[in-house]
């Protein structure tokens, strides 16, 4: 994108509020035309505006961090297979592909050309969470795929529509081949209605103002957004920051840790984060293709510099990625994918803990660093239909240098997710939800708490399954300062005849009628001495009951009535 017309600066202005408010209402029109919970209710999605290079114009608030800006990537597939002059209005295009977009197969893009005076200027797309994709797989959590053909439908830039017509085969090809076509097709449906909208406002403007001007315009917002960028690097301390943790297992092989070793280069206004060091690709699916470890650093990027500010290509000008082929995060085509995000949480925690010397005043200790979430399925005792429960948990994030961490929220990787509603999930699947509560005691004690994790309660009403893909149990979210660890993620399951397991990842594992099922979420690190925490904060924990008083003397030193000791847990 490039111009020679000087852009005016109230001319900028609009524009820029107007892409940003085209993605937004692209993302409202998803929202509201949806079928599934993961979309409606969770918001599971990312919708925006690309140019005609695949360049990330603007992108919705909202949704999944690790969406960032890599919409590019499948549109530029389809520009490099039917070139920009291939396109005509009314085309629609599908697009997975593991060994392209690098992500599951449920993570759906859906994109249209926008034209102005017969020329592809740009593109309106989106992505969104379809519940089932055919394959082996079922929900979250299953570790049961070896490969990405196992997991699913993959489609690699397919015109769904052509010229605003049809193609019923691969229409007929979708239906006949996941578990929940009705859902689906109806997802679909509101993703492509989603990208018209999008296509048709992007083409309104382009009239008003002229392409020449609205490219002008939007490569000026790209370069303000870059010198903020370089500015907030730059204000950090040059040096290499290194950090290492690891992930519990692939799911396959248990007694294997993965290894998370990364390493942040901070030069003038440039920053370079390395995954030379990560663990190679592994047997299970927690693999991803590159897009995985760019996810990872640029949300971590994004935090350290413009946390606040809209999205576009310009944000990320002054971040270089060094991924070599065959890590974790950069599989080989064909590997299993179906848990690429499980990583990419401890991932980032990892970056920002690299650089925890050179930002003490910036830098949480850990939060509960996995992708929490649960899927029942089965089929329902009264009709023999299929059903699938998924849904999303938060957990506790770490103390910070002024103040405690959140509790019970998503993981960094899952921004401005939310849960399903219990009484929606009452209405709809054959589960009581019995308990939806914070869990005591597992925020890390501290100077600045961390935040507590969840405590969740399910009684099955049917005979029906479970995954569980409980992660960071051997390594919990650190503190920082001397701050104490959180505690770790973990399920239970207390079956109806009185009996009680503890489950770490499983997939599959059958429930009967009245078992129930307990997921218990990791908290936050502690940020900074547990001596060194204020009494009234203490005494305000008790009275919440986020803390008993059993830990307040352990971690705190605190008794009621008596003075506070030295001898507290650091």
């Amino acid at each position: 994108m490039s111009s020679n017309t000087k852009a005016h600066p109230i001319t900028v202005e609009v524009i820029r509020n107007a892409i940003n408010a085209y993605a937004d209402e692209m993302a409202l029109a998803l929202c509201k035309s949806a079928y599934n919970m993961m979309i409606y209710e969770v918001r599971d999605y990312c919708c925006g505006l690309i140019d005609s290079q695949a360049r990330m114009i603007s992108q919705n608030k909202g949704g999944l961090p690790i969406f960032l800006a890599d919409l590019g990537i499948a549109v530029q597939d389809g520009i490099e297979r039917y070139g920009l002059e291939g396109f005509v209005p009314g085309d629609v295009v599908i697009m997975n592909h593991g060994g392209v977009c690098g992500q599951h197969l449920n993570n759906v893009v859906i994109y249209v050309p926008c034209f102005h005076e017969g020329k592809v200027i740009g593109f309106a797309a989106n992505r969104a969470h379809w519940v089932d994709i055919g394959g082996s797989r079922i929900g979250f959590g299953s570790l049961v795929s070896s490969d990405i053909f196992s997991e699913g439908l993959q489609f690699r830039s397919l015109k769904l529509y052509e010229g605003g017509k049809r193609n019923e085969t691969l229409w007929q090809i979708i239906l006949d081949n996941v578990r929940f076509p009705d859902s689906a097709l109806g997802d679909l449906r509101a993703q492509i209605a989603s990208c018209q909208l999008g296509a048709r406002r992007y083409g309104e403007l382009a009239k008003r103002y002229g392409t020449e001007t609205v490219e002008s315009c939007i490569a000026t917002i790209w370069d303000k957004a870059e010198l903020e960028a370089r500015a907030a690097v730059e204000a950090m301390p040059d040096g290499t920051y290194e950090a290492e943790s690891f992930l519990d297992n692939d799911g396959r092989n248990l007694d294997t840790p993965i290894r998370i070793k990364v390493k942040v280069i901070i030069k003038g206004s440039q920053m370079t984060i390395d995954f030379s060091e990560l663990n190679d690709q592994v047997e299970g699916p927690l693999n991803s293709g590159y897009s995985g470890g760019l996810a990872a650093a640029r949300v971590a990027f994004k935090c350290l510099t413009q946390p606040q500010a809209p999205v576009n290509e310009g944000c990320f000008r002054s971040l270089e990625l060094i991924l070599p082929e065959g890590k974790m995060l950069n599989a080989r085509p064909g590997t299993a994918i179906g848990q690429w995000s499980v990583a990419l949480p401890t991932i980032i925690d990892t970056i920002l803990l690299a650089l925890a010397p050179a930002l003490p005043d910036q830098i949480p200790a850990g939060h509960k660093g996995d992708m929490g979430g649960y899927t029942f399925f089965g089929a329902r005792a009264s009709d023999g239909r299929r059903f699938v429960l998924m849904n999303i948990y938060g957990g506790g994030w770490g103390g910070r240098p002024h103040e405690d961490g959140e509790s019970a929220s998503v993981s960094i990787c899952q921004g401005d997710v939310r849960n399903a509603p219990c009484e929606l999930q009452e209405i709809q699947y054959p589960f009581i939800i019995e308990s939806c509560s914070l869990r005591q005691d597992s925020g890390g004690a501290g100077k600045f708490r961390g935040g507590l994790g969840g405590e969740m309660t399910l009684r099955a009403l049917q005979k029906c399954f479970v995954h569980f893909n409980a992660e960071r149990t051997k390594c919990p979210p650190w503190g920082l300062g001397g701050g104490l660890s959180g505690a770790t993620n973990m399920g239970v399951i207390r079956r109806a005849n009185g009996t009680e397991e503890i489950v770490y990842k499983r997939s599959g594992v059958p429930l009967d009628e009245g078992d129930r099922v307990t997921f218990l979420t990791a908290g936050g690190g502690g940020w900074g001495k547990p001596r060194e925490r204020d009494t009234a904060a203490i005494e305000d924990d008790l009275r919440k009951g986020y803390i008993s008083s059993e830990a307040a003397k352990r971690d705190y030193g605190y008794v009621a009535g008596a003075a506070r000791t030295d001898q507290a847990a650091e």
